[in-house]
């Protein structure tokens, strides 16, 4: 028989595994954005034809200075949320960790008695 208190801490690791599942999907978004930005802004350093950007469905010419600060921005910003995230994870983490040696010292004591 799992006390209540054990049966809290199972629902709490549940509930935080699950969040940790969100935020790495979250990540995974993110990176994979990023790495679109890398690759146009990859492309757009070493060319030099004519430069358009796509706003709401509509093709305009830009300059390539400017699609570049724009690409960096956007790797910036990104970048800054895939760090973010990536603390949140460490920190759910370490709950998690925490968590399950919580439970398994309290099954292991129970055990005994």
């Amino acid at each position: 028989m799992v006390s209540k208190e054990n049966s809290e801490k199972i629902q709490e690791l549940q509930i935080l595994e699950h969040n940790l599942q969100a935020l790495i999907a979250q990540k995974q978004a993110v990176q994979m954005e990023l790495n679109e930005v890398l690759n146009a802004l990859e492309e757009v350093k070493k060319t030099n034809d004519e430069v358009y950007k796509v706003i709401s469905g509509v093709m305009l010419k830009s300059s390539q200075a400017v699609i570049v600060k724009e690409l960096e921005e956007k790797k910036n910003l990104f970048e800054l949320r895939i760090s973010s995230v990536e603390k949140q994870e460490k920190i759910i983490e370490s709950r998690i960790e925490a968590t399950k040696k919580e439970l398994t010292s309290s099954l292991d004591k129970k055990k005994k008695d």
